[in-house]
């Protein structure tokens, strides 16, 4: 089985693209802030403890999912929807790759505090915009230094608030 020439790109990074394109830099270039968040351990210990009895964290190139249920089913867990979108671009990445990889999976992204769970289908249009979101990742992270930080409504929740604004 042969890895999709996108398999360098995570997940993550699709999010943080959606997010904010000065963090996708900085975490693609190894400076990592989420070990100092609160937000982030929260989220990693309701990851941990719910759906107990599921697979965590399943591995394949450069990505990890969190679960797979059923047969096909790919599975998110997120603390909560303020990031919505960039969830769902997360999620449809995963199904771009497996699709890449000839496999034809259903994605799923769960929110267990509000008890939601949000179906994502990768359709033609999705999949090409994400070619192109691809495409715009490699070249900012291919970039010598980040842009600029730009305020945005959720930085002061951000793990990286100090290092752009302070």
């Amino acid at each position: 089985m042969e890895l999709p020439k996108e398999a360098s790109v995570t997940g993550v990074q699709v999010a943080y693209y959606i997010i904010c394109k000065r963090k996708l830099w900085l975490f693609s270039h190894k400076i990592t802030m989420e070990h100092t968040s609160e937000k982030v351990a929260m989220g990693r210990m309701l990851h941990e403890e719910s759906y107990g009895r599921k697979k965590k964290e399943i591995g394949i190139g450069s990505i990890k999912i969190d679960f797979i249920e059923n047969k096909g089913e790919i599975h998110e867990v997120k603390k909560s929807k303020s990031l919505e979108d960039a969830h769902e671009w997360q999620m449809l990445y995963y199904l771009y790759y497996f699709k890449k990889l000839g496999m034809d999976m259903k994605g799923k992204i769960d929110y267990p505090l509000t008890r939601q769970r949000v179906d994502v289908t990768l359709t033609e249009e999705k999949e090409k915009q994400l070619e192109q979101i691809l495409r715009e990742i490699q070249s900012i992270t291919g970039k010598d230094s980040p842009q600029e930080p730009v305020k945005l409504p959720y930085c002061k929740s951000c793990s990286y608030f100090n290092f752009c604004w302070c």
